[in-house]
């Protein structure tokens, strides 16, 4: 069994502004600690991946800073999309360059920016599940078992008769959901947070594609009939210029008779907005989390960054207040996942030099 890893790492972190930017999204910041997220998802994979056999999968655009920031991972193993189309285009691409160099491989798919403590557990979890997968070839997804009745996760619901250890077969896949559902899944001890992390055989998951995604597959097998050729690039682009923007959850994952679910004991946060960040973080005795230079005065349960210059609050609860180079945010906590439709209004405004 030989595991490969495919690392997704071209999002821009919307929920992040303003420090996730287009060229440097969450995914290459220091969140916590003096590694960024990506670093720490490779690093991370020490023991269980040769660095020969992990794959990052991002854009024209951030590929230099992974270059830079990833010098121990190959250079011919940092891909580039041509553009963003979601996640099954992402993992379709890095299938088909993995089976020409391993036509049997396991392939362990990580979002870049996870924040994962207890990381003996979580490689144990994973070796769990490619052993699975391995023999089953089945397609095993990663679930949290819920700590709140979170509305910024999607959910999955599982039968709990174990088909092997610590393998549950998977009824259903759920959207983000309101706070009142959010309360009903976690309450009926059957919903586990989706993690969006992935094990499955290489040709399974392919094989899958070609069913559940015709066209996808279409597009795939140009591409594989291009990898060693000089015009690579522009086949990719041709290619990806028609595909549709698809996740894997939905054009996969909630299709499959094949979908199981291995429960991560490990601690984990997709860090998905700035809230989590706050849940995070060290909190003084007026649960605050600052960072930089900042003054509080009746200030109490919020967050403020500000590295570079001084921010004062005063009065105010409950509040994330970011100062990143020439750019202010200030919302409501409970806000938090509203924050992308500031990037959404400077795309609309041609405001490009905040993006």
């Amino acid at each position: 069994m030989k595991l490969f890893a495919v690392i997704m790492a071209g999002g821009v972190g919307s929920r992040f502004w303003p420090r996730s930017k287009k060229k440097t999204p969450k995914q290459l910041l220091k969140i916590f600690g003096d590694q960024t997220m990506i670093q720490a998802t490779v690093n991370r994979l020490t023991g269980l991946v040769d660095k020969e056999n992990i794959y990052v999968i991002t854009n024209e655009l951030q590929r230099p800073e992974v270059v830079n920031q990833l010098p121990e991972v190959p250079l011919e193993n940092i891909i580039e999309e041509p553009f963003g189309r979601n996640t099954a285009a992402c993992i379709g691409l890095a299938s088909v360059i993995i089976k020409a160099k391993e036509p049997d491989a396991i392939t362990i798919v990580l979002p870049a920016d996870h924040i994962i403590k207890d990381e003996e557990k979580f490689k144990h979890t994973l070796l769990n599940a490619a052993r699975y997968a391995n023999d089953s070839r089945g397609l095993v997804t990663i679930g949290i078992t819920p700590t709140r009745p979170e509305t910024g996760y999607g959910y999955i619901q599982i039968n709990d008769k174990q088909v092997a250890e610590n393998i549950f077969p998977v009824y259903t896949f759920a959207e983000k959901p309101n706070y009142a559902t959010a309360v009903r899944f976690v309450e009926s001890g059957d919903f586990l947070w989706n993690s969006g992390m992935f094990i499955w055989r290489t040709d399974v998951i392919l094989d899958e594609i070609k069913n559940l995604m015709p066209d996808l597959y279409e597009g795939l097998v140009s591409i594989e009939k291009s990898l060693t050729s000089s015009n690579f690039k522009e086949e990719l682009k041709s290619v990806y210029a028609q595909l549709k923007k698809i996740s894997i959850d939905y054009g996969i994952m909630e299709k499959s008779s094949k979908v199981f679910l291995t429960k991560g004991s490990f601690n984990w946060s997709d860090v998905g907005s700035w809230e989590e960040v706050y849940q995070l973080s060290e909190k003084n005795e007026n649960g605050n989390a600052t960072v930089g230079k900042v003054y509080t005065n009746m200030v109490n349960d919020s967050y403020v960054y500000s590295p570079d210059k001084i921010t004062a609050v005063i009065g105010v609860d409950n509040l994330i207040v970011i100062h990143h180079e020439d750019t202010v945010l200030i919302c409501r906590r409970d806000k938090a996942q509203n924050v992308k439709e500031i990037v959404d209004y400077l795309k609309m405004n041609k405001m490009d030099e905040y993006l």
